[in-house]
């Protein structure tokens, strides 16, 4: 008896309601809307299902080496130069340090500035009858520091695949062109990514002056790493090669990886261990990341672990003159505090890890090897160790040779644009380039005090132009006599006798022989002078410090 009641009771609450006019309004507005709503989705859902078939889109991230590829690519691209919106740069960070043709330099001898997308903008292009839309995009990344990471999107009207093989394959082409004689430097940011710091020029083998068979020990070894890759997997070997550069400041330790990245092709990524805020979870993030082919270094690799010790080692001569340093480092001096948690547990399981990179190359140099763990330098991690030491006799005496090598000959060209008669062609002496006898040798003049000839009042005007200015210091420019093949090896034969076995680095060469890069004969003749005050400097230093 109830329930009929109780339905008699909901309909007429329904009737009340349909009664009311504006709920029937709202409800047919809800219906239209819902409708209208539901064909704007599925006209949504059609139009990308349609863009879908018709277009291709590829996103390329900063982070990876094709987003530089597609860089490249795109400012070399004609049809570029005519969008009405671009990043103007001439920076060599995307075209590589490539020595730049003639037609590449405007008259000012500066290189042409470059093209890029600019962020936050899409343009069109045309590729081969294609079309495509590009746009570039840059994002904040959280922390300290203007970090931002950048990405492109393409899409392409077409649907084959070959049209994106195509252009990956071209940029990848342009990218290789452009960075032909030149290695890429990465270091990490603070959110453990790598980041792009800079190009350097490759440097010859040959430029690089070490006793004999170093050289070719670490180049020969490295080259038969990277081709044994199959070798190691039928043997289920980590694919991982790590050299140890121990020794003397000065040595050339940095300056062989530099030499060694540029003959292999490969690029350089510096692991600074003291970092701030680098822990042992960022070290292994940033190892993880490196790419298959790469060289990795870590530089005073003991100074890092052991914040206490000293960079100079008591047992070596402190030197002067610091070794040149040709690949930038973030953090050249020694860090008397530091922010870093890396421990040596967590750098071993790094380098040798489960998640450790494969097909890398490891460079540490150290000043201190014996205070380096034994498990540190363990095959597997260090599997070659080499010693740099003090510049011997036939180390200086190849560095004496390469350093007054004479410069490759001129074109005749440049010998019409340069006539003898120019007073800044005028050699420091006083003596000009006219081929003649003069060049073949060296006066003995000091290049630091230069008199200028007295000249007669009869004198014309046209010779009184030729009177080299009186000066005082060591021209740049300055030009070293022409030396024939037996006056070079006397002189190398007699720098080299009045080195000392082991007791200066070739840096502290290096120094003395740009002091006095156009004048060989005052270079040989006052060297034991040098040596002299160079070793009582370093014994007072030496006693000071004990």
């Amino acid at each position: 008896m109830t329930t009929p009641a109780a339905l008699n009771g909901f309909g007429s609450l329904i009737s009340f309601i349909l009664s009311i006019s504006a709920l029937r309004d709202w409800a047919k507005l809800l219906i239209i809307g819902s409708f209208f709503e539901t064909c704007r989705r599925l006209l949504a859902t059609l139009w990308s299902s349609m863009i879908d078939s018709f277009f291709l889109t590829a996103s390329f991230e900063d982070y990876d080496d094709s987003y530089k590829w597609m860089m490249i690519w795109l400012s070399k691209q004609p049809s570029w130069k005519n969008v009405r919106n671009v990043n103007i740069s001439t920076s060599e960070r995307y075209l590589g340090n490539v020595p730049r043709s003639e037609e590449e330099l405007d008259p000012s001898g500066k290189p042409k500035v470059s093209y890029l997308p600019a962020v936050s903008g899409s343009y069109t292009l045309w590729y081969k009858y294609t079309w495509m839309r590009i746009t570039r995009i840059s994002e904040p990344i959280p922390g300290w520091g203007p970090n931002n990471r950048d990405s492109l999107n393409i899409s392409i009207l077409a649907r084959n695949h070959d049209i994106l093989n195509n252009i990956l394959q071209d940029a990848k082409k342009a990218y290789q062109d452009a960075q032909g004689s030149s290695i890429t430097i990465y270091v990490s940011d603070s959110t453990n990514c790598w980041r792009e710091l800079a190009t350097r020029r490759k440097r010859p083998l040959d430029s690089i002056i070490l006793d004999p068979g170093i050289r070719e020990l670490v180049v020969e070894d490295a080259q038969d790493f990277l081709a044994s890759k199959r070798w190691y997997a039928e043997r289920g070997i980590p694919f991982r090669r790590g050299y140890l550069l121990y020794g003397a400041p000065g040595s050339g330790k940095t300056s062989l990886i530099h030499s060694i990245a540029g003959e292999l092709e490969l690029d350089v990524y510096i692991i600074s261990l003291s970092r701030s805020g680098l822990d042992d979870t960022g070290l292994s993030e940033l190892i993880s990341d490196l790419p298959e082919r790469c060289i990795a270094l870590m530089e005073d690799i003991d100074a890092a672990l052991h914040n206490s010790l000293s960079r100079e080692d008591p047992s070596t001569p402190p030197n002067k003159t610091a070794e040149p340093i040709p690949i930038p480092i973030p953090s050249p001096g020694l860090p008397t505090h530091t922010t870093s948690r890396v421990s040596l547990s967590g750098l071993l399981n790094a380098l040798d890890g489960i998640g450790a990179q494969e097909g890398r190359i490891l460079f540490a140099t150290t000043n201190k090897y014996s205070s380096l763990d034994p498990a540190l330098c363990r095959p597997g991690r260090m599997d070659i160790h080499v010693e740099f030491k003090l510049a011997s006799r036939h180390q200086a005496d190849k560095l004496f040779r390469r350093f007054y090598l004479p410069s490759s000959p001129k074109t005749p060209a440049d010998d019409d644009q340069e006539p003898n008669s120019n007073p800044a062609q005028s050699h420091p002496n006083g003596s000009t380039h006219d081929g003649g006898s003069s060049n073949l040798i060296d006066l003995g003049v000091p290049e630091n005090i230069v008199d200028s000839p007295l000249s007669s009042p009869s004198a014309c005007s046209e010779k009184s132009e030729r009177v080299a200015p009186t000066y005082i210091g060591t021209r740049h420019r300055g030009h070293a006599p022409k030396l024939s093949s037996e006056q070079l090896s006397a002189l190398a034969a007699q720098f080299a006798s009045a080195i000392p076995e082991r007791e200066v680095s070739m840096a502290a060469l290096q120094g003395y022989l740009m002091s006095r890069k156009s004048r060989p004969l005052e270079a040989a003749r006052e060297v034991s002078a040098w040596l002299q005050r160079e070793l009582a400097t370093k014994k007072a230093e030496s006693e000071t410090k004990s």
